[in-house]
């Protein structure tokens, strides 16, 4: 089957840290990993890859070494997303000059703007550049959701404004923004646990954290679910729900990334401050939930 663009199982990629710095050995070892599982795209340098504790020049660095990594086998979209519209502006322009495919830009964070002020503040981001991007609405982290209205006005103004991720939480919200532009919008989930459902109404994918280290098996429910066999997809989901669990009772991305280092993949679960170790009550429902799928 062939895919519409920047759909399937796009993968949130964490950073990895070695000596406080970012290791680029491993983030080149993570990308191996990720193409070898078939992934359908990378989205480095979101909250997953702790963006908001790396440095401009990191947050630059990690695109480049992840588009460096992929030599073009993959789209790769860059998080360009930032509560200031300058910075915003100016991280997409150096995407966009990087190689990236595309952006992926969360909604501003902190400050909350109206509903107009959201709209200007893409509407800047559109105009610097004619890549793809994807809107990112996820008011747990910003405060505010991107209305559908907004999403309306963008995608009428800029043809280059046709995907969201969304991660709400709410499958209606799926059905009012597949209701208002049915297949001139490209919905994809934002939570692992809730891709099923949400493809059930309209989504076209997921752009996970889970898969991370779970790539094939996140790609073969997405898949199936995408050719209409929700039988195997719901097969696939139940055993990787207690995952999609285990891998938030921290703050992501602490989980995923204790899940990746003891498999090998990256060499040290580290993340930067304010965020801090696994919690060691979690532990062990972690291990499970890995063990349980990788049987």
């Amino acid at each position: 089957m062939k895919l519409r663009p920047l759909t399937g199982t796009l993968t949130a990629l964490v950073t990895p840290f070695k000596n406080h710095e970012v290791s680029y050995r491993d983030l080149a070892k993570l990308v191996e990993h990720q193409i070898k599982g078939g992934i359908n795209g990378l989205v480095p340098v979101g909250t997953t890859g702790e963006s908001p504790t790396l440095s401009h020049e990191e947050h630059m660095d990690v695109v480049r070494a992840v588009i460096a990594a992929a030599r073009g086998r993959v789209p790769v979209i860059a998080g360009t997303g930032s509560n200031s519209t300058h910075e915003a502006v100016e991280l997409t322009q150096q995407a966009h000059a990087a190689g990236a495919t595309g952006m992926l830009v969360v909604a501003p964070y902190y400050n909350k703007p109206n509903q107009e002020g959201l709209f200007r503040h893409y509407c800047a981001v559109a105009e610097a550049t004619d890549r793809p991007i994807i809107l990112y609405s996820i008011p747990g982290r910003c405060g505010i959701e991107i209305g559908v209205g907004v999403v309306e006005r963008l995608r009428a103004k800029y043809p280059h404004v046709r995907w969201i991720k969304e991660a709400g939480g709410s499958v209606d919200r799926v059905d009012q923004l597949k209701q208002a532009l049915g297949d001139d919008l490209t919905v994809l989930s934002g939570d692992d646990s809730l891709t099923l459902p949400f493809m059930a109404v309209g989504a076209e994918g997921v752009i996970s954290v889970a898969s991370n280290l779970a790539v094939r098996e996140v790609g073969q429910m997405v898949r199936h679910a995408l050719e209409n066999d929700y039988v195997k997809a719901g097969r696939i989901h139940r055993r990787l729900y207690p995952f999609f669990k285990a891998i938030f009772l921290d703050p992501n991305p602490v989980p995923i990334k204790v899940a990746l280092a003891r498999a090998g993949i990256i060499g040290s679960p580290a993340v930067r401050p304010p965020l801090c170790d696994l919690t060691p009550a979690h532990l062990p429902a972690l291990l499970k939930s890995v063990a349980a799928f990788r049987r």
